[in-house]
């Protein structure tokens, strides 16, 4: 997701110092080369060793070191550099980089840089809440310079406020958001996920194998290219992506409602959902005893169709479905998108290894209304979900 990405992650003196330590593990497993810089306030909190460990480069503490023998190090760092983290931020150095004083390595590289700078501050609540504190943050985002709202809680110091660093997986991906281009600003993209589940007493369910990671993944990367995301979920174990607005449902009938007071403003649609077909005919009001009988009749009636009602009823919005097959993947799936007058459809088959429900990966095709196939290779579902939009944004561009 992050790979050829090219990171300097800046850490300073603060006891929040060893969340760095995941936020670099993540970014890491994410493909990105991470580079890290330590202030020596922040060594006396976590040594080189570990950064140095996870990141397989040498960490850089020293202003006055020459870097790979002829470069300067600040410069070499900040002209290499995709981005820089910095995690945690003192108030120290955001008012040294605030009023331009670049006296170690880390704040000579911010100044030095011109790729985009996250600051996450992390400090006390009266130092967070301090007017010249308050207004040398406002300077630096006038600058450009990008910031992370500290999380409120008990800090180190005894005390309960905000100033927190938030958990590493948020700055992990407002960091990524950075990274990726925000040409989806303007777009509302309404987006179904994970699997619905049809009551048949008050413990019994008929549900499926969805695991809704496809759906989160595409909500990810959409609200990372800047877009206004609606998230309606049936049940699942994952946590929603930060920033978009998250729908949470249980039936099919649920969904159904949910899709059509969200489609309204919306300027896209992905239904990638796994919406139950059917239904129980009646719903039990207390737990059905099985008694001596051998055998359990389910009488079942039939769910509405959410993504063949948003194609009779389409408007301006881009209407994207899903097949997930078993046989026939290319003919069901054209089938599919004539019948429900899609724009685009993702068709996979969940017999294949690595391509089915609840894993991490996904073997996709996409058809496309003027016949055209185009079959990607095992990706992550998170790189799917960029490619998928990829060709949303190509559609409404009239290509």
């Amino acid at each position: 997701m992050l790979n050829g990405k090219r990171i300097v992650l800046g850490v300073t003196g603060g006891i929040a110092a060893y969340k760095s330590v995941e936020l670099l593990r993540l970014l890491t497993k994410a493909g990105a080369e991470v580079h890290v810089v330590m202030t020596r306030s922040a060594t006396e909190f976590v040594g080189p060793l570990t950064f140095q460990a996870l990141s397989g480069n040498p960490v850089h503490t020293d202003l006055f070191n020459l870097y790979q023998e002829s470069e300067i190090g600040h410069i070499s760092l900040a002209d290499g550099a995709d981005l820089v983290v910095v995690a945690p931020a003192t108030a120290n150095l955001i008012g040294k980089v605030a009023n331009g004083i670049a006296d170690d390595l880390l704040t000579t590289t911010i100044m030095a840089t011109k790729a985009p700078v996250l600051f996450a501050p992390a400090m006390n609540v009266n130092m967070f809440e301090n007017p010249i504190y308050r207004a040398n943050e406002h300077r630096l985002e006038e600058h450009g310079y990008h910031f992370v709202e500290p999380a409120t809680g008990e800090l180190a110091c005894g005390w309960e406020g905000k100033g927190k660093l938030p958990d590493p997986s948020y700055l992990f991906d407002r960091a990524a958001a950075l990274l990726h281009p925000a040409d989806l600003q303007g777009e509302r993209i309404v987006i179904t996920a994970g699997p619905t589940r049809e009551e048949i007493d008050p413990v019994r369910y008929v549900s499926n194998y969805s695991s809704g990671r496809m759906g989160y993944a595409i909500a990810e990367a959409a609200v990372r290219r800047g877009a206004e995301v609606v998230l309606i979920s049936g049940p699942t174990a994952l946590a929603p992506p930060t920033g978009v607005k998250l729908v949470a449902v249980q039936s099919a009938k649920q969904m159904h409602d949910a899709v059509m007071a969200a489609v309204d403003k919306a300027s896209v649609v992905i239904k990638a959902a796994a919406v139950a077909d059917y239904r129980p005919a009646e719903r039990a009001e207390s737990k059905v005893k099985k008694g001596g009988r051998e055998a359990w009749q389910l009488e079942l009636e039939k769910n509405p169709d959410i993504l063949a009602a948003l194609g009779a009823m389409k408007k301006e919005w881009l209407l994207v479905g899903f097949a997930a097959e078993t046989d026939d993947l290319i003919a069901n799936a054209r089938k599919k998108l004539e019948q429900k007058n899609l724009d685009l459809i993702v068709a996979n088959d969940v017999t294949c290894a690595d391509a089915g429900f609840d894993v991490e990966t996904n073997i996709v095709r996409f058809l496309f209304r003027d016949g055209k196939v185009e079959e990607l290779p095992k990706m992550t579902k998170l790189e799917v979900a960029h490619s998928l939009l990829d060709r949303i944004i190509g559609l409404k561009q009239g290509g």
